[in-house]
């Protein structure tokens, strides 16, 4: 009997290892900030998200909203993994005396789709067209450096420019009440004067000098993470070029998955803006988040030839070594 029961002790101790030594670890955190509120531009990660493909990698991912501060500043200091950002607002923050330890990872869209929206009747058909007339735009030595130079270039002086230095969050509004042109993004406030019903004319920073092809947005990686995390890291671009992917394929499926978690966005600006920026997350490359060095360091020359940086980034501040193959 007393053997029995020895043997029946040693087999209930061998299952309990087998059942420990089967159990799956605890997904590994991974936090990600936004830029701005949720809009199109992040729909991938929210596919990744509802499709379970960051469980799948072993990875629990929250998507947070962004910080009054820094995003960067909040991933350089460990609040949070990954941040959405822009090559423009990178370039001061890596290349200053005590630079954030931040690099971008991947390119959420392939070209830049900023530009200047108006209405046709005010006639801003180039650069020079905006003298005169009054322009919106961030507050920023960049933006105005940007706006300096395409003006110029044209033929035009910034002088003659009447630049409001105002972060528009309505465009339709704006351009219905009197600013004659602002700096959006077409995916989202481009597409929603379509939406709108409004006359409206786009030009493109791409068209008005190459050099403004540069990488806007991106994700960004806190330096230390990427360090200790590499699987991680790879894990998270992993499921998230799934979920970029599926919006290409799957443009109407992907802006209901959006409106599923920003249930507060309009749906005829979701969809339309998801069907436009589809064809742009990858554009002409074969892989999702490819950055080119050569565009990167373009740009970051253009900076610091007009002192916007501290020093010449050349291809520093990004990386493609974490992208699916």
């Amino acid at each position: 009997m007393k053997k029995f029961i020895a043997v029946w002790m040693i087999a209930l101790l061998m299952l309990g290892i087998t059942g420990c030594s089967q159990k799956q670890e605890a997904p590994s955190q991974v936090r990600v900030v936004l830029d701005w509120t949720p809009n199109t531009n992040h729909t991938g990660m929210y596919v990744a998200l509802e499709k379970g493909w960051y469980g799948e990698e072993g990875l629990a991912v929250e998507i947070m909203q962004p910080p009054e501060s820094s995003a960067l500043a909040l991933v350089a200091a460990g609040g949070a993994e990954v941040a959405v950002d822009f090559q423009e607002s990178m370039g001061p923050a890596i290349a200053a005396a005590n630079p954030l330890p931040v690099t971008a990872v991947a390119a959420i869209v392939q070209h830049n789709t900023s530009g200047i929206v108006s209405l046709k009747e005010t006639g801003i058909h180039s650069a020079a067209d905006l003298c005169g007339k009054s322009f919106a735009a961030w507050s920023t030595p960049v933006v105005t450096e940007t706006v300096r130079y395409i003006v110029e270039q044209d033929g035009g002086k910034l002088e003659e420019v009447d630049i409001i230095y105002d972060e528009v969050t309505d465009a339709v509004s704006a351009l219905q009440t009197g600013v004659d042109s602002i700096w959006v993004y077409y995916a989202w406030d481009g597409t929603a004067t379509q939406v709108a019903g409004l006359d409206s004319s786009f030009l493109f920073l791409t068209d008005c000098d190459p050099v403004f092809d540069f990488y806007s947005p991106v994700l960004v990686a806190g330096n230390a993470w990427m360090e200790e995390h590499p699987d991680k890291v790879k894990a998270f671009l992993n499921a998230t070029r799934k979920g970029y992917e599926f919006a290409i394929e799957n443009p109407e499926e992907a802006a209901e998955i959006l409106l599923k978690h920003a249930p507060e966005l309009s749906e005829d600006l979701v969809l339309e803006s998801q069907k436009w920026l589809s064809g742009q997350y990858k554009a002409e490359v074969s892989r999702w988040g490819e950055i080119d060095p050569q565009r990167w360091s373009r740009f970051y020359d253009w900076m610091y030839e007009r002192s916007l940086l501290e020093r010449d980034l050349g291809t520093e501040g990004f990386t493609n070594e974490f992208l699916p193959q």
